[in-house]
């Protein structure tokens, strides 16, 4: 009857363990995938505003058909890409192409004093800083989950209810530390110069 009674707690030990482990699984996946759905905000958001940037530096320079080609082709890679890891390489891909076209826009002052150009350039920074911010809260959340998921003896439960480990989303180390911006307000001192040239004529 001891031997019972002492079987019947184990099991309800063993059982109530189980759900703790497993609840805590659920937790930590729906905490990830919630974070993920705030990435993939941000890089629609970004998708938008990629053709109004490129339709814009078109109407100035239209020459630099190359470069708006590649901003258009690594969008539609990174808007087909699945998968964070997938992903990652399209975003890596798209923040070369735009640091390529606001270093063209250097040598076009009219596009540069364009208004729309200058909101689509904060609009684009600002996207940034907010995929930044939540690619680091997504990381977080995917370390916590991969951690418990390969940790003894919970990796048991992982198992037994297929969680799979889950991929992080890892920008390069240059588009990680150096989002897309260009500062306009700073001439180059060849342009100043001009300026001041111009200043000269006028007062003659």
């Amino acid at each position: 009857m001891v031997f019972i009674w002492v079987v019947v707690i184990v099991l309800v030990i063993l059982v109530g363990w189980v759900i703790l482990a497993y609840n805590k699984l659920i937790k930590q996946n729906v905490r990830t995938n919630e974070a993920w759905s705030d990435i993939d905000v941000q890089l629609k958001r970004r998708y938008d505003l990629i053709p109004n940037l490129v339709s814009t530096v078109k109407g100035y320079a239209k020459q630099e058909k190359e470069i708006l080609e590649n901003v258009t082709k690594a969008r539609a890679e990174a808007m087909s890409a699945k998968g964070p890891k997938d992903k990652a390489k399209g975003e890596n891909q798209i923040q070369e192409a735009l640091k390529s076209i606001f270093a063209v826009a250097e040598n076009y002052p009219n596009l540069k004093s364009n208004e729309n150009f200058a909101k689509l350039q904060d609009e684009l920074s600002d996207t940034e800083n907010k995929i930044q911010a939540s690619r680091r809260f997504y990381n977080g959340n995917v370390r916590d989950i991969n951690i418990t998921i390969k940790s003894f003896p919970t990796n048991i439960i992982a198992g037994a209810f297929n969680f799979d480990a889950r991929e992080l989303f890892e920008l390069s180390e240059a588009a990680a530390k150096e989002p897309v911006k260009v500062d306009f307000e700073k001439k180059s001192q060849p342009e100043a110069d001009s300026v001041k040239d111009e200043d000269k004529e006028t007062k003659k």
